[in-house]
């Protein structure tokens, strides 16, 4: 299986600014073509530059006047192969084009008038049967019958492309799409009313203009994470006989528009900006974005940059959090107008037990064919809780034993067990390292019997082995299993806060199902055992985003003048934060999750539907935003696509974002009161009042004021505020954190938001 399917973060993005980019530059010598993109200044005095850009000459227009600042060049462009230079020139994403320059033309175009910032390009990489039922989704009846399935919605994938032709994606039951709809298809066949707009973002957009690539999924994720937003009913879907049930997707009446921007190397940048370019002139609803690279300033970030055009447009983005978990500080796309999304389980088990020889039973996950493997007892070794290798395994000589082999978080699972088949073992089981704990993933089809067990498990059975003559073991694999209470229980691999860029924003926003994922397979006409495996299994926080994209177009249907942050409050309000058995979500070792692996928990669609009240933000204050996060006005305007003067702006610090959350930071001195505004929205009954509920963090006291919010009307607002003080006498750790809620309550609604305290 590709790697792809977990999240890997690749080399920084630097950011040059005119003066720093000609030191950088000059010290670099050669002559070789590189993609760069460039920001440039809003043109002023151009009366063809409408706001709207539309029609061909203005579009023309800003191709021409985007070639103005590339450089005269004495180097011999025919060693371009007739590229064209410019790749992309963006409308809706700020002024800005991505180019094929050398250094030396990049240095030249650093110090031209206009300039704002340009900076080589880098990749991005890329991070069901039953997830809509254990979300409480069901045909016929609450959210999917008032929405009607998200019926109208128009949601874009940024991704590898799709398998058009997938069951996952026929029209049967489907609307034409919505009159606004200006896309295209790249396909000559395989767009339908499921699939109304198909394109490649990748290269150059002026080259797939006169010879369009259809955007056939060659990879695999693109097709699995479309399909879990909006995929059709499918019958009899399940891998190698496992999970089987009904394959649907989170809205399977909304729209799928396709943008495929990575290829087998990644996604790049300018690609990414092009394809958000080309959805927000297309007419899309939401945005679902599986793809992650590291943390960096928001006006380096062209996730963050392309996030805000969209976000302008009324533009939902939902984007993963990276899979870099358990460490903290290890969240990307983290700007407060991005819908950021962590990864959890769900209640499916799909279980394969090691008994060993004194009885003993330890459940495991595999995909195995149970009918393929005996369930014999065999010798039973271990390497000394090291990953298994070619040579470690021949001086241990396998041949006819199970093989305990160490799964770490960049440990080729696949590698492993084809080494201990090579070597001639039995079977492996594939025991956690100490940081991924108890999760357990099936997305590999292995070549011998395989079980994956918990850290835990793994530590049981490597003590058995070292205490006994003569070890044996054998797997029972038992099917799919429903109804695990420890479920949702945050992946190992979810990334989590604190938010580098920006501690006062609580990071991930929401968590939803990332681990074990069935959904549609891009190579289902290809014969695996026989069988066409029309769909597969997938883990990571790829495949959580997508779900939150669903449920948020399920909402939009349902209320479409909901802007992208009272979308966003009526997902984080409403989630909760108990597992089935109603304990507090457990992270990976099944302790107690931190607010920084949750955000205000997991996703709920059904009480999303009718929140009671919603918060909501003003563009302007992600200005004000930005300037107190320190941005000087070009660093701001980047972000913008408008000129922001920091100098006179009334700046805002994070925490006074009208955001759904708290995230405080409190130094050592930090004993005087912390007061922070927030406004409500009442979208429930007219007459409605709400009385507060608090749970302080631990040596924090929380106040509020008022302490009951009364309303008589649809629409209605009320401010209250809060006041954080540390406690003094008490002594705290730096870097410690604590957490607690504030709960608005009324006889039909609680509204919830989280606190997450941490002491410097």
């Amino acid at each position: 299986m590709m790697a792809i399917k977990l999240v890997v973060f690749v080399v920084n993005v630097i950011l040059f600014f005119p003066s720093s980019l000609s030191q950088r530059l000059a010290s670099e010598e050669g002559n070789e073509f590189r993609t760069y993109i460039v920001h440039v200044k809003k043109p002023e005095s151009r009366i063809w530059f409408h706001s709207s850009l539309e029609g061909n000459n203005n579009i023309n227009n800003l191709h021409s006047w985007y070639e103005s600042f590339l450089p005269s060049s004495t180097i011999d462009t025919a060693s371009l192969n007739s590229q064209t230079r410019m790749l992309h020139a963006y409308r809706h994403v700020g002024y800005a084009f991505a180019a094929r320059l050398t250094k030396d033309e990049a240095l030249h175009m650093a110090n031209k008038d206009g300039v704002l910032m340009i900076r080589e390009e880098k990749m991005l990489q890329l991070q069901t049967t039953h997830t809509p039922a254990f979300l409480g989704l069901h045909p016929e009846e609450g959210l999917w019958r008032e929405t009607n399935l998200g019926k109208g919605v128009i949601i874009g994938v940024f991704d590898t492309g799709i398998s058009p032709s997938h069951p996952s994606f026929n029209d049967e039951g489907m609307s034409p799409p919505p009159a606004k709809w200006k896309g295209k298809c790249h396909f000559r066949k395989g767009c339908n009313n499921k699939i109304i707009g198909a394109i490649t973002t990748v290269g150059s957009t002026y080259m797939s203009e006169a010879a369009p690539v259809p955007p056939f999924d060659d990879i695999g994720h693109g097709t699995h994470t479309a399909s879990i937003i909006a995929g059709s009913f499918v019958k009899n879907a399940n891998v190698l006989g496992h999970a089987n049930g009904t394959s649907v997707g989170m809205a399977p009446h909304a729209h799928l528009a396709i943008y495929k921007a990575c290829s087998m190397i990644g996604c790049s940048e300018g690609s990414v900006l092009a394809a958000f370019d080309a959805a927000i002139n297309d007419g899309v609803d939401i945005i679902s974005v599986s793809l992650a690279g590291e943390s960096k300033l928001f006006s380096e970030d062209a996730m963050s940059i392309g996030s805000f055009g969209a976000t302008q447009k009324g533009i939902l983005v939902t984007i993963a959090a990276g899979n870099e978990g358990p460490e903290s500080s290890t969240v990307v796309n983290d700007a407060p107008w991005i819908f950021t999304v962590g990864a959890s389980t769900m209640d499916r088990r799909i279980v394969a037990s090691v008994k060993l020889g004194n009885g003993a039973e330890y459940d495991g996950e595999s995909l195995y064919e149970s009918k393929l493997f005996k369930n014999d007892y065999n010798p039973l070794v271990h390497l000394n809780g090291a990953p298994c290798n070619k040579g470690l395994l021949e001086s241990m000589k396998v041949e006819g034993k199970i093989v305990v082999c160490v799964n770490g978080k960049n440990t080729m699972k696949y590698k492993q067990a084809e080494a201990v088949k090579s070597a001639g073992g039995a079977a492996m089981i594939l025991a956690n390292s100490d940081p991924c704990g108890y999760t357990l993933s099936t997305e590999e089809t292995y070549p011998l019997p395989v079980t994956h067990v918990s850290h835990a498990s793994g530590l049981q059975i490597m003590r058995y082995i070292d205490s006994c003559k003569d070890p044996k073991a054998t797997i029972l694999f038992k099917g799919t299993i429903t109804g695990n209470t420890s479920a949702p229980v945050v992946a190992s691999f979810s990334s989590r806060g604190p938010s580098r860029q920006c501690p006062g924003l609580l990071k991930p926003d929401i968590i939803g199902p990332g681990v074990n994922v069935l959904a549609s397979s891009a190579d289902w006409r290809t014969s695996y055992n026989g069988r066409p495996p029309a769909f597969s299994i997938m883990s990571g926080t790829s495949m959580a985003c997508p779900h939150i994209s669903g449920v948020a177009a399920l909402l939009k249907s349902s209320h479409p003048h909901w802007s992208p942050a009272v979308v966003k409050s009526a997902i984080m309000t409403t989630a909760y934060t108990t597992n089935l058995q109603g304990d507090p979500i457990p992270d990976e070792k099944l302790r107690p999750a931190s607010l920084f692996a949750i955000g205000a928990g997991h996703v709920n669609p059904s009480k999303a539907e009718d929140p009671g009240l919603v918060y909501d933000i003003m563009l302007d204050d992600y200005a004000a935003y930005l300037c107190g996060l320190g941005f000087t006005s070009t660093m701001a305007q980047l972000v913008t696509h408008k000129p922001v003067n920091c100098d006179l702006i009334k700046k805002i610090e994070a925490t006074e974002l009208n955001y759904p959350s708290f995230s405080i930071v409190l130094g050592s001195a930090d004993y005087f009161p912390k007061t922070y505004n927030r406004t409500v929205m009442n979208v429930g009954p007219a007459d409605s009042h709400y009385i507060v509920e608090v749970v302080p963090p631990a040596s924090v006291h929380v106040s509020v004021e008022p302490q009951i919010l009364v309303f008589n009307g649809e629409q209605q607002t009320a401010r209250y505020s809060v006041t954080f003080t540390r406690k003094t006498g008490e002594t705290i750790s730096a870097s410690s954190t604590a957490q607690g809620f504030i709960e608005w309550v009324s006889d039909k609604h609680s509204v919830r938001s989280p606190i997450a305290v941490i002491f410097t």
